[in-house]
């Protein structure tokens, strides 16, 4: 069995060569696993992780804005568009106006606020990539569609938190993101030097 180093090499030298060390038929090398995330995995270790508490904090906080958002929208759409005299307006997540806004919401303020939407920002934590040091707009939709993942799994998505050890919901998963504490009392607790 070759080691990684020895295949790698072997792989360089020969390109027919596949990194079990057999040959392919088409002649061309075999595909294998390579770490690109490493610098940014490494910038985050030992930064303090968002409790439980802050979490569900700011994900109710979320709601309240974008119900805010969507009452003034869904009036106006009935009233004006579909010119309905009786509006009866209720919140469900059923409905494709609700979600359509919730969707937009958490995808635009995890994209523009950097990870921060205004959840977020009143809990003191940040959805951080895991990937790169800003939240990607692909990403930050993905972030916004694992909400529904989390909770067409009959709420195990979010309780993923009590056993993933980095605290990862399905969110964070489908995403690559992580949520961290930023609290500046956080940082004066886990070692970290403060930000001035």
């Amino acid at each position: 069995m070759l080691s990684h180093g020895a295949a790698v090499g072997s792989l360089e030298q020969n390109p027919r060569r596949t990194y079990d060390g057999g040959m392919k038929d088409s002649g061309k090398a075999r595909r294998v696993f390579q770490m690109h995330e490493t610098e940014r995995l490494h910038a985050l270790q030992g930064r303090p992780l968002a409790t439980f508490l802050q979490r569900v904090g700011g994900y109710l906080v979320d709601v309240f804005f974008a119900v805010l958002i969507w009452g003034p929208i869904e009036f106006l759409w009935r009233r004006y568009v579909l010119h309905q005299s009786q509006i009866d307006m209720k919140w469900d997540f059923h409905e494709l106006g609700n979600v359509l806004v919730m969707l937009l919401y958490w995808a635009s303020f995890n994209y523009f606020g950097n990870g921060r939407t205004l959840g977020k920002r009143v809990a003191g934590t940040q959805a951080v990539s895991l990937t790169g040091d800003r939240m990607g707009l692909w990403q930050s939709i993905e972030r916004s569609l694992g909400y529904g993942a989390a909770i067409l799994e009959g709420g195990l998505g979010f309780a993923q938190f009590f056993w993933d050890k980095n605290r990862m919901c399905a969110q964070d998963r489908l995403a690559e993101t992580v949520v961290l504490d930023v609290r500046k009392r956080s940082h004066m607790t886990s070692g970290e030097p403060q930000e001035s």
